[in-house]
């Protein structure tokens, strides 16, 4: 254990000094001045997505900091709930503004149609961002640097099925309305989604059991559980509550501004849900998951990027349909076509790209190839 001259207390942990990312917080006082005080809703937007990122980072940090003074299996589950908790709170908040629209007027059910997208749209782009854009870039960066680089096939294996399970449930709904159509069709919808979210959440359930207490071994990863932690327990709880309190406020100004800052800027809504959100979101575990690929730890990198995918589909996914559900809101599992097809595709190129253990060069600039063309198609999407 380290002693308490060289702990970091939960201020220092926010110092630029500390970790070059933290500059990026300056965007807080710019987000509030757009957002309160010059009232441009469009760069109070864009000021808000470069916050979350700092935060979304400090979150992580506190909650891996919190990890290491728990048991190895509470400790990967703290880091499997709670890895993607900005989307979460992303989400959260843009269902609740979709309950709170009045939907009797046209401007109230396009303003819940708007959030209902966006928070569809979001939860694919993190499957796309983490399985192509994430994964190609650690095997482009980790093929650069090493020939080839092996992880755990059983990785792939576990986490891959998981995620074709989670993509049937993605297709079936839209098979279901397509078949029956109409009134009834809407309402099978609801009802089959609200049956697959909870059947998703029990397997997501057994699946962190499988990975955490009954098969470890198969699961072992070069993390740094073991080390030293650099904050006291008191410290990782404050920084984790301060920084989940600026993420709710950051992501409460971006749901409320975003529908300005695609009008003004001319981008599709769905463009800004599956590209922009994820990638802000999420910058700072890609940027981890593709450091260590450089360092040819590609079991850990591997982790990040397929695990992160894996929450995503089958926890985080399922949980807005129940919060949906709860705050009746008519949220589904039917999402559109294009966002189906890009997320099954995803999936379906990486389990064959990675179903061998290895990886290279090529492969990461193949995942990163489908990437820029599915990214140039909702880009251009009306």
């Amino acid at each position: 254990m380290k002693n308490m001259s060289t702990e970091i207390n939960w201020v220092r942990a926010m110092d630029p000094r500390d970790s070059k990312l933290n500059v990026l917080l300056l965007a807080i006082p710019i987000t509030f001045y757009f957002a309160y005080i010059a009232k441009d809703e469009s760069l109070a937007f864009f000021s808000s997505l470069v916050a979350i990122m700092p935060l979304a980072f400090l979150m992580g940090r506190a909650t891996e900091e919190i990890a290491l003074y728990t048991s190895e299996s509470l400790g990967g589950l703290l880091n499997a709930t709670f890895g993607n908790a900005a989307e979460m709170i992303i989400a959260f908040l843009a269902i609740y503004a979709a309950s709170q629209a009045d939907t009797s007027t046209l401007e109230g059910l396009a303003t819940e149609e708007l959030m209902v997208g966006l928070v569809q749209a979001s939860l694919i782009g993190s499957i796309l961002g983490n399985l192509l854009l994430v994964m190609g870039l650690a095997f482009l960066w980790g093929g650069i640097n090493y020939p080839e680089q092996k992880f755990s096939d059983s990785q792939v294996s576990s986490n891959g099925s998981l995620m074709l399970l989670a993509m049937i449930v993605l297709i079936i709904p839209a098979v279901f309305n397509s078949t029956v159509g109409g009134a009834d069709g809407d309402e099978g919808v609801q009802q089959l989604s609200h049956f697959a979210a909870i059947v998703l959440l029990a397997l997501y359930g057994l699946f962190l059991y499988f990975q955490f207490r009954s098969h470890v071994d198969l699961f072992a990863t070069e993390t740094h559980h073991h080390e030293a932690p650099e904050m006291s327990k008191r410290d990782a709880i404050i920084l984790l509550v301060v920084a989940t309190v600026m993420v709710s406020w950051m992501a409460e100004i971006l749901v409320h501004s975003v529908e300005y800052a695609a009008d003004d800027m001319g981008l599709p809504h769905l463009f800004i849900g599956v590209i922009l959100l994820p990638l802000f979101g999420n910058a700072a575990e890609h940027f981890t998951a593709v450091v260590v690929a450089g360092k040819d730890k590609m079991d850990l990198s591997f982790a990040i990027s397929m695990g992160s995918s894996t929450q995503i589909a089958v926890f985080v996914a399922p949980l807005m349909i129940i919060v949906a559900w709860i705050l009746k809101v008519p949220m589904t599992f039917e999402f559109g076509m294009l966002e189906t097809m890009s997320a099954f595709l995803a999936v379906l190129i990486v389990n064959i790209i990675a179903a061998d253990g290895k990886s290279n060069w090529l492969e990461g600039a193949m995942l990163l190839g489908t990437y820029l063309v599915l990214g140039a198609a909702f880009l251009f999407h009306p």
